[in-house]
This record gives structure tokens, C-alpha cells and sequence, in this order.
């Protein structure tokens, strides 16, 4: 397999279609300030290079470790933060680029009702001085996108969609259960009729079974809505249920993208294998304990990295050159892509299927 840089291994992935999104060498640097005059002493780099694109109409999951950065780079794609490099490329209905990295004011305003987020907390992300009308039609008075009377069929047909009975629409936060309220922060994200929307852990505050019920209204959206999503999440299971392809993070750094299927069943890189081996498996008679894998030491430190592979303290696998030189994201075919020295001679235990 030829070594390809973040830019020609998403050329390469982008052969089926052009890509609603695409990010190419993002990074997201925070300053770390000692001392009584605020001096800068490092950074703490939450994303550092990272590079992937969206195809419309699919479902592309980004797991990881917390603190592994995943949630900043959602966040840097709705432009709740200005990255510190790289592009992000959005494409236009009209077939047209713009690089959301580089807008800034009022332009911005105009892409952030496409691009949409649905937060993780279903009580903290609703202002419960607000009741439900004025918290979905917020975005829509702020960018006058319709009239007043229009506003409240909007956001009465929007509750439809979402499950929600219109004529609760009056009532505050408070008086909705948990499953209820995420079901508003959805709503909220889709009054705007949006094209790609980021799901920063969307289910993980929520029971097992709500869980499932949101689940499939966000499928049965997706399908409805012709949406776009970018699935934050730490739980494995629902990132297999929901997701068309996987992208892991370890540290700031994307180690692995490929389809679903192949993160699950077939993993090229050692730190993919040791998720894999956490997840669940209904079957008791497919359950064999000895296949957990558990990691040795701590995750690294995003402001202090180690050197060359920043996985390698804690792989199983690693050599010499893992400490000494970084790997690059190659193609392994199949738009299989991994940053690993040994992703050829290794062979990796993914989940039992069946």
C-alpha cells in the first residue's frame, strides 16, 4: 500500500461523489496562560491535523476516548470555535465551496442554519426561562427567516415531526421528561430545515430504552429530511446501530476511518482493536472474557504528546520506529484508511459478529 497524505486519501475516498463536507488539516490548538501576566506556556492540541469528509445523505460516527478531541472538532464545524489551521469545506446547493474556517460575522449567520448541532445534556442546553415556542423559533427570529404567524406553523409542524405535541408548545423545559426535551433540542436543530447536523452525544444522557426511541426518530428524520450527520459518541453499540462509516480519534489525531462493518469486524490499528474489544455482546454464548483487551498506562496528554506514534506507550504491538517517527493515514484499499507503521503485518481481533 502507497503512503498518501490527509489530501489524497480523501480525494481518493471521494470517488462515489462530491462530498458535503470536507475537512482537511484541522487543527484546534487551546493556549495554556501561567502566571500573573497571562504568558502563554503551550497548547493543548484537542485537534491536530485532523482530516475527513461527509458524503451527503450518510451517517459518519467519530468515537474516541473522552478528551480525545472529538467534540471540539464538532464544535469547530458549526464554528462554535475559529480553528486555529486547516479548512472546512462546505459544499453549497449551487455546487459551490466555502471555506467555513475562513467566514466570520454576518456570513457566518447565513451557514450556521445549515449546518445545525444537537447538544449531549437534554437540561442544561435548554434555557428554562424560555418556553418551548421561543426556544425552537430562536433561530429563525434572529435570522428573519420567516413572519411571526408563519413562525408558529413552523415550529408546530417541526414538534409534529419530532414527536412532540404542538400545543405543548407554550410550556417551559421543566415540565418535560428527559427523552422529551432532547426531543425539543432536535426540534430546534431542524426548524431550519437543515443539510448537516453534528450530534455531540445525543443519547448518552438518555435511559436505554428513550435511547432507542430517539435513535430511530433521528434514522427516520434522516430519511425524511434527506439529513446529513456527524455522530459524536463514546458508546460503540450505538455508533454500530446508527453509523454508515466510523472515524476513531486517539489524541487529537484521526488513527482509522473506514465503513462500519470493517471498524467492527475487521480493525487495522491496535487502538480501534482495544474499542472493539469493549463492546458489548448481547449473545452470552459468544462472550469470551479473555478477549478484553485492557490498555496499560494513561492516555497522553494533548499539551505534552509523546513522540512519533502517539499510541505507541500503551500498544501492545509498538517498536522502535512507533517512537520515533509519526504515521500518516494511508489507503489500505477499500477507503479502509489508518495511521499505522505495522497496519499490513498486524492481525487484529475486531467484535464477533455471529
Amino acid at each position: 500500500m502507497t503512503e498518501q497524505t490527509p489530501q489524497s486519501q480523501l480525494s481518493s475516498a471521494s470517488k462515489n461523489g462530491q462530498p458535503l463536507l470536507e475537512v482537511n488539516n484541522l487543527k484546534m490548538y487551546f493556549p495554556i496562560v501561567k502566571g500573573l501576566f497571562g504568558k502563554i506556556s503551550g497548547y493543548v492540541k484537542a485537534a491536530d491535523d485532523v482530516s475527513f469528509l461527509i458524503q451527503p445523505g450518510e451517517t459518519l460516527g467519530l468515537v474516541g476516548e473522552s478528551g480525545c478531541g472529538k467534540t471540539t472538532v464538532g464544535r469547530c464545524l458549526v464554528r462554535a470555535y475559529q480553528p486555529t489551521d486547516g479548512s472546512i469545506l462546505y459544499r453549497l446547493a449551487d455546487g459551490t465551496d466555502v471555506d467555513l474556517a475562513k467566514v466570520d460575522g454576518k456570513e457566518l449567520r447565513t451557514y450556521r442554519t445549515d449546518i445545525r448541532m444537537i447538544f449531549q445534556d437534554p437540561y442544561s442546553s435548554l434555557n428554562p426561562r424560555m418556553n418551548v415556542f421561543e426556544i425552537i423559533s430562536e433561530v429563525l427570529r434572529v435570522n428573519e427567516m420567516c413572519s411571526p404567524k408563519e413562525m408558529e406553523y413552523q415550529v408546530a409542524d417541526t414538534m409534529k415531526q419530532c414527536g412532540l405535541r404542538p400545543e405543548y408548545m407554550r410550556r417551559y423545559p421543566h415540565a418535560f421528561s428527559g427523552g422529551e426535551r432532547q426531543r425539543i433540542g432536535i426540534a430546534r436543530a431542524l426548524v431550519t430545515s437543515p443539510r448537516l447536523i453534528v450530534c455531540d452525544e445525543a443519547v448518552s444522557g438518555l435511559d436505554v430504552s428513550v435511547r432507542a426511541q430517539i435513535l430511530n426518530l433521528m434514522e427516520d428524520l434522516r430519511r425524511d429530511m434527506d439529513l446529513t450527520y456527524l455522530f459524536i459518541s463514546h458508546d460503540l453499540s450505538v455508533i454500530r446501530h446508527i453509523c454508515d462509516r466510523v472515524a476513531v480519534m486517539y489524541v487529537g489525531k484521526l488513527v482509522e476511518v473506514a465503513d462500519a462493518n470493517a471498524i467492527y469486524t475487521n480493525p487495522l490499528h491496535p487502538y480501534t482493536e482495544s474499542l472493539m474489544s469493549a463492546v458489548p455482546i448481547p449473545d452470552p454464548n459468544l462472550r469470551d472474557r479473555k478477549n478484553r483487551i485492557r490498555l496499560e498506562g494513561e492516555v497522553a496528554d494533548p499539551a505534552n504528546p509523546p513522540s512519533g506514534c502517539y499510541f505507541h506507550p500503551r500498544c501492545r504491538y509498538a517498536k522502535d520506529v512507533c517512537s520515533v517517527e509519526t504515521p500518516v493515514l494511508r489507503d489500505m484499499g477499500n477507503d479502509h484508511i489508518v495511521a499505522c507503521h505495522f497496519a499490513e503485518e498486524l492481525e487484529l481481533t475486531g467484535v464477533r459478529m455471529s
